[in-house]
């Protein structure tokens, strides 16, 4: 596993920095006094917790003027999908399929 898949999973592991994304989700290019608004911790706190964001590429910032906007990059979390999630999930789900279709196939109340 590469250190960004660490630093993505570290990042993902926490309710609050999930909640951050989230946000960022519904509408992109907030402040960080926007961010927080919702947020029952410091300010401090939240910067903490989008520092460690964007150190996993899950955020990223640009000033305009005197803010600074904070986006959500969705590319590391479609990676650990990638790599992580659907490989392992293909083969099921292939097989689940099959077995449904060979079941209604079978079924008796299709019969009468």
């Amino acid at each position: 596993m590469s250190d960004d898949d660490d630093l993505v999973f570290k990042a993902l592991a926490d309710p609050t920095r999930r909640a951050l994304l989230d946000r960022l989700f519904v509408r992109d290019g907030q402040t960080l006094t926007e961010l927080e608004s919702e947020l029952a911790m410091t300010r401090f706190g939240v910067m903490k917790h989008l520092r460690l964001l964007e150190d996993a590429g899950l955020v990223v910032t640009r000033r305009q003027g005197r803010e600074k906007l904070h986006f959500l990059n969705p590319v590391p979390i479609r990676s650990i999908h990638d790599r992580w999630i659907d490989k392992y999930t293909e083969h099921h789900t292939a097989t689940l399929l099959d077995l449904k279709a060979e079941l209604e196939r079978d079924d008796p109340k299709e019969k009468s």
